[in-house]
């Protein structure tokens, strides 16, 4: 769990300058069917209120803890992302992930084994789940950069 706190970290630290650094109209260009650079940094926003709520609940839901699911594009567009300034953008991605980031780093070993349902019913634990979303930032994060 340290190495996905410390790459974790570092994502955070490295990009939360340099967001804001790129030029409005590549932060805003889209391809047919993709999103912007900047609806990428909305997503990364999304999935991390979403993961926030499941990084906590599951400490005092029922176990096992069941995984919701949520609409992506809807989100995205729901919240307006590409129209957002993106000093703004990336306070609301940061402050979210600086709130993950204390939760990752308090969290015992009893709870990172607490189970986890997929909506396929596949079943993972909560350790597997907060690398697993520092993997996806670090992916999403790599588009932006592009």
């Amino acid at each position: 769990m340290n190495d996905a706190i410390l790459k974790f970290e570092k994502l955070l630290n490295e990009n939360f300058l340099f967001f804001p650094t790129i030029e409005d109209e590549i932060l805003e260009a889209r391809n047919p069917g993709k999103w912007s650079k900047k609806e990428i940094l909305g997503h990364l926003t999304d999935s991390g209120i979403h993961n926030l709520v499941r990084f906590t609940e599951i400490n005092y839901l029922e176990k096992p803890y069941q995984h919701r699911p949520y609409n992506q594009i809807d989100l995205v567009n729901l919240n307006q992302y590409q129209t957002m300034d993106i000093q703004e953008l990336t306070q609301l991605w940061l402050s979210i992930n600086k709130q993950i980031l204390r939760i990752m780093k308090t969290v015992n070993e009893k709870a990172l084994a607490y189970k986890i349902i997929l909506s396929d019913h596949s079943e993972i634990d909560l350790k597997f789940l907060m690398t697993d979303y520092v993997e996806h930032l670090e992916h999403h994060i790599n588009q932006i950069k592009s």
